[in-house]
């Protein structure tokens, strides 16, 4: 079902035909679109109009899209949603593309209707349908109306899928949430690929717990995941 208010998306894309398809089908279902062939025309359109979201391809002439990503979250400080396509199905091409800000990823080939799902989620997330809520464990908290994160006093960035998950962890704290679990509350019905979550807690662990002397995000075997201050992970 289309998004209540019109939802403008970026499309930067160097394969014709895949623009043209997914920009058609998008328009269809209620949404504007503009369009880039390559990753210079693309960072410019980013940080010059504001958009809803931008489906960014990997593999761009002139930029590519993690440097694109790179650029606009760490020079403009954009924080708005990236879904990032590749045709490298491999992790470290996910994990760097999480890394960079990146708040999903497709895997062409990819089902147009999958794109939309991910993108009226992405949306409705960034958009703030919060209330107020403080969630803290250990030296770690959440803000879930201002989306802030902070672990000793120092603040802390976070994509939206990221801040999905760590809320969920922590607003379950200290039990144990099961992958399925975890996955259905941050995706809804419309799953990832096996990758997306093991990539998405990576990065999370490198932003929340590498810089600490604590880890609070703990895997326990055959379980789950927990977000606990204790270091006994059972």
């Amino acid at each position: 079902m289309p998004l209540k208010a019109e939802s403008t998306i970026l499309i930067v894309e160097d394969h014709a035909d895949i623009a043209e398809m997914v920009i058609d089908y998008l328009e269809s279902r209620g949404f504007t679109a503009d369009y880039a062939a390559d990753g210079v025309t693309g960072l410019h359109l980013a940080v010059t109009n504001d958009y809803d979201a931008i489906v960014l391809d990997l593999m761009l002439p002139g930029m590519d899209g993690i440097k694109l990503c790179q650029k606009l979250r760490e020079e403009a400080r954009n924080k708005i949603p990236v879904i990032m396509l590749t045709a490298r199905d491999t992790l470290d091409d996910k994990l760097a593309g999480l890394a960079t800000g990146a708040d999903d990823y497709l895997v062409k080939p990819f089902a147009i209707k999958e794109l939309e799902a991910r993108l009226h989620a992405l949306i409705r997330r960034n958009r703030g349908e919060l209330t107020q809520e403080i969630l803290s464990v250990g030296d770690l908290t959440v803000d879930t109306a201002t989306l802030s994160v902070m672990r000793s006093g120092q603040d802390l960035t976070l994509t939206p899928i990221a801040l999905k998950i760590l809320t969920v962890l922590m607003r379950a704290s200290p039990a144990v949430v099961s992958r399925t679990d975890l996955e259905r509350k941050v995706w809804g019905d419309v799953l990832p690929d096996s990758d997306a979550l093991k990539s998405h807690l990576y990065s999370l662990r490198k932003v929340i717990d590498k810089p600490f002397e604590q880890a609070l995000l703990h895997t326990i075997q055959g379980r789950g995941y927990k977000i606990i201050e204790s270091k006994n992970n059972a």
